[in-house]
């Protein structure tokens, strides 16, 4: 059963930073347990959970406002309920959802690298006299 379970990841700014401390955010659906939350990470990744902390979130109101014609219409919904799962890993284990965007830094960090280097170049070049080319004297020349 722990196969069949859909565990979509939540890919946000808050679930990267806390990636980075070996937690990571799950979508699940509203009937499921941390147990079988824990079984479900260890069974489709691979890896070992330290803990499962689970959160459900109620949707908030909405209200929405229709006008056609002459008549205007104003009716409330609401958001869908979400359930979360915060997942703590064991130490050395991860998950690679968010490598991209570490691969991404990486090379933004060896780009700057390059441009500086380039522009360290260019002051350098900058800095030393021109060369004219051999300057004879015209007496010499004769």
């Amino acid at each position: 059963m722990s196969k069949t379970i859909s565990l979509r990841p939540r890919l946000s700014e808050k679930s990267y930073s806390l990636s980075t401390s070996r937690v990571y955010v799950f979508d699940i659906p509203k009937g499921i347990n941390k147990h079988s939350v824990a079984g479900a990470v260890e069974a489709q990744f691979d890896v070992k959970v330290s803990t499962v902390n689970v959160a459900n979130i109620p949707g908030k109101p909405k209200r929405t406002v229709s006008i056609t014609g002459k008549r205007s219409k104003n009716s409330t919904g609401k958001r869908s309920d979400i359930k979360k799962a915060y997942v703590t890993l064991m130490d050395g284990y991860s998950l690679p959802f968010f490598a991209a965007v570490e691969e991404a830094e990486v090379q933004e960090k060896a780009t700057q690298a390059k441009v500086e280097k380039a522009v360290a170049k260019q002051v350098d070049k900058a800095a030393k006299p021109a060369r004219r080319g051999l300057k004879l004297k015209k007496e010499e020349t004769k």
